[in-house]
């Protein structure tokens, strides 16, 4: 698909956009590598080299990284700032990394929130479009972007798992571009729970690591309609608090319901349309 078509996609698909989300999301969209997770050269003084970090045993691309150092990021460190050279592919083995953008007015607009494995960085631009801090201690490993094309180039199958990770940022784009344009409070705040129910390792567990303003500028919120759509959720039965920065599903369905996701009749169908795509 070429890129004017898809920032045209978009624009059908969300309407309701204000001019300025609108212009973060079709700058995200028109550039199919995503410069989520890109790590820029200027933020090398907020890392620290570490002799070994823990192993991975991602197959794919993220093989290609077990070679590659590992280096660590303490919370709150600028991973890389947006325009920073595009030197760099990351591949995130430990933490959670908030990716975002500044408005002209100063705002900040977060495009979406990276865990352990996931595959970053991949920009074939000169610049990383996106600034990115880590949340909490972050472990990864980055490979130089020559050098990671030329893999590709000697590995078919490396090219077309590629073009699946950049499909599926794609499809996360226009999902974020929904929620935002469609969807009121509380079925913002569902959706997110949702997404991140399916990211966490322990069933029925929700992982929140990043604060409340963090989710706000995800979901276009203010922080107090974040905190009071979340205490209704918990008084209906829905959620239930569990440790530290988690929350119990007592209901996926009803979770799913308050999302207004029409799809997800039961607590097992949400997880078998995300297989299929």
């Amino acid at each position: 698909m070429a890129s004017s078509a898809i920032v045209t996609n978009c624009h059908a698909f969300a309407p309701n956009l204000t001019p300025e989300a609108f212009c973060c999301h079709s700058s995200f969209v028109n550039c199919v590598h995503r410069a989520q997770g890109e790590f820029g050269m200027s933020a090398i003084g907020s890392l620290r080299v570490v002799s070994e970090a823990r192993p991975c045993d991602e197959d794919g691309l993220r093989a290609l990284f077990l070679r590659q150092p590992g280096e660590t990021a303490e919370p709150g460190a600028a991973l890389f700032f947006e325009g920073d050279p595009a030197c760099h592919v990351f591949h995130l083995i430990s933490g959670n990394v908030r990716v975002c953008r500044f408005l002209p007015d100063g705002h900040r607009f977060i495009i979406g929130f990276l865990c352990a494995g996931d595959l970053v960085g991949l920009s074939f631009r000169s610049r990383y479009m996106f600034g990115a801090e880590a949340i909490d201690r972050v472990a990864f490993r980055r490979m130089n972007k020559r050098l990671f094309e030329e893999e590709l180039q000697l590995a078919p199958e490396h090219r077309s798992q590629m073009l699946s990770h950049l499909r599926d940022e794609i499809t996360a784009s226009q999902d974020h571009m929904l929620l935002l344009s469609q969807k009121n409070a509380e079925e913002r705040v569902c959706t997110f729970l949702l997404d991140r129910l399916d990211r966490t390792g322990t069933p029925g567990i929700v992982s929140l690591p990043m604060i409340r303003s963090d989710i706000a500028d995800y979901l276009g919120m203010t922080i107090e309609t974040v905190s009071r759509t979340l205490t209704k959720l918990v008084l209906k039965g829905i959620i239930l608090p569990a440790e530290k920065h988690h929350f119990r599903v007592v209901s996926r369905s009803a979770l799913a319901r308050h999302a207004n996701e029409a799809n997800e009749n039961d607590d097992h169908k949400g997880e078998a349309q995300r297989l299929l795509r």
